[in-house]
This record gives C-alpha cells, structure tokens and sequence, in this order.
C-alpha cells in the first residue's frame, strides 16, 4: 500500500470511528444514596436489570492481570458466579493468565453493558476454590466447554488449524462420551474485591460514579468525578 492509500484507509477509519454514537437509547437514571451498604446486591441487581434489557452477553467481562515484570495483560471471559466470596471465573492454570496469577496473585475485572450505560470495575486479590469445587463448576457447564479444557494447552504456540481441528474432535468425542472426565490444569478462581466501582452514564455526560472501598470488615461508599 502506498502512503495515498495509507492517508486515505487512515481517514476513512478516522471518519468512521467519529460517526459511532454512544448510548443511543434512553439512559435509566441512578440515585447513589439509594445504593445498599454492600456492592455485591447491586451488581446482582444491575446484572438482571442488563440481561432483562437485552444485553448480549451480560456475563462477559474484562480481566487485566500483571505479569511477574509487572506487564498488564487482559483478556475477555465469562463470570461464573458472584457471591459472598467474590467474583469467580476459571481457566488453566498452564495458561498465559493462570501462570501470571500464580505469580501477582492480584487483578482487575471490568463489566460493560451498554444497554443500560453502566460498567462495574473492581480490584481485588486472586485466590484459588481448590481442586473439588473447579471440576465442580466445570461439569456443571456444558459439553463444549468441557471439550475445550479438555484440548487444553491455552496460550501456547499452535502449529496449524488442522492440529486444532484433529485435537479438538477428540475431545468432543471424549467428552461425550464420558462426561466426568477431569481437566488436571483447570482451576477455578475468585477474585475478592477491596474495591469495587459502578458507573451509571448520563446523557448531558454528568455521569454517576459510586466506589465501594473496603475498610477493615465494613465497606466505605465515596462518590468520584466523572
């Protein structure tokens, strides 16, 4: 490609990118001093309230890890559960983020649900659910996402998509047929927030953003600028 043709695709992405509208719906409002004492309620609640709006996908979200040189890494993936413990998701621990926690066992989750203009952020320290409750909440789950930790070797260099399709039809095939096999690298994690953000969007862009800080036992509720 020559540089006109550079200069061209690179307006013609600019131009687009400033044509994409943000929140083209109507925006529910959100009142912070009726927030509970906790945050987990109130992700509970904005949970079912961005599911029942249409939300693809509510469960998915962002998680940034730090390698042991202290790199950010991040990645999209799915929440498991969100409890008194925390909020919990799982991969191998042979993997890029499971070798990373091992190392800083501490990050950041990020939920964004556009439908409603809200996104939740959270810090918190990474710990572990043990061997029983992570083939627990693997055989809970269905058949492809057992086969797919069962393939295994997450992260690591593949040698060609006929390898992946070859080692991947075995484990279907394996999981069908004996659904309580285990995945030795599975492992489940819960993240236990010490700090945990909600942001409500506004349309005059006066947006509401509440943070929960752990202090001691109890939580501290604060309002920041947007």
């Amino acid at each position: 490609m020559d540089d006109d043709q550079q200069d061209t695709s690179r307006d013609a992405f600019r131009a687009l990118l400033r044509t994409q509208r943000v929140w083209d719906t109507e925006l529910p409002a959100f009142d912070p001093a009726t927030a509970p004492d906790e945050p987990l309620p109130l992700f509970h609640r904005w949970f079912t309230e961005a599911a029942r709006a249409g939300q693809p996908e509510p469960h998915t979200m962002t998680l940034a890890t730090a390698d042991e040189r202290g790199f950010p890494d991040v990645r999209t993936l799915m929440l498991h559960d969100a409890d008194e413990r925390g909020w919990h998701f799982a991969s191998h621990a042979t993997s890029r983020k499971g070798r990373q926690l091992a190392a800083r066992p501490e990050a950041a989750l990020g939920f964004y649900w556009a439908t409603r203009g809200r996104a939740v952020r959270l810090r918190g320290r990474v710990l572990t659910v043990g061997a029983e409750a992570s083939s627990a909440d693997l055989h809970a789950r269905s058949t492809g996402a057992l086969a797919a930790a069962l393939v295994g070797r997450q992260s690591e260099v593949l040698s060609s998509t006929a390898e992946l399709a070859q080692v991947s039809q075995a484990a279907w095939e394996l999981a069908r047929r004996e659904p309580g096999t285990e995945a030795a690298t599975w492992t489940g994690y819960v993240l236990v927030p010490h700090e945990v953000e909600f942001f409500q969007g506004e349309e005059h862009r006066r947006h509401v953003r509440l943070r929960y800080r752990r202090e001691g036992d109890s939580w501290v509720r604060e309002l920041l600028w947007p």
